[in-house]
């Protein structure tokens, strides 16, 4: 059941990383799921010192997670046209 929350809450995460950043034409629902996942892996590296725990989902997660997933698409962009946009 884990796996599915990941999903759906990763999809949701990228998602709203791609409005941010004006990727959403861009992206589909898989690729939305993916920038989620890592996205939050990233702002967990950053926001916890490079632990990583398994947190349960509340607004400071959501946030983190968030956070990782714009630096990820920022970074895309970056190596993709030369600037974050």
């Amino acid at each position: 059941m884990g796996i599915i929350i990941w999903l759906v809450v990763g999809g949701v995460i990228g998602w709203l990383a791609s409005l941010v950043m004006r990727t959403d034409a861009q992206q589909g629902v898989l690729l939305n799921i993916v920038v989620g996942v890592v996205g939050a892996f990233i702002g967990g590296l950053i926001f916890s010192g490079g632990s990583i725990n398994n947190a349960p989902l509340t607004v400071y997660s959501f946030l983190v997670s968030l956070v990782g997933a714009i630096i990820l698409l920022a970074i895309v962009n970056l190596i993709r046209r030369g600037s974050v946009r």
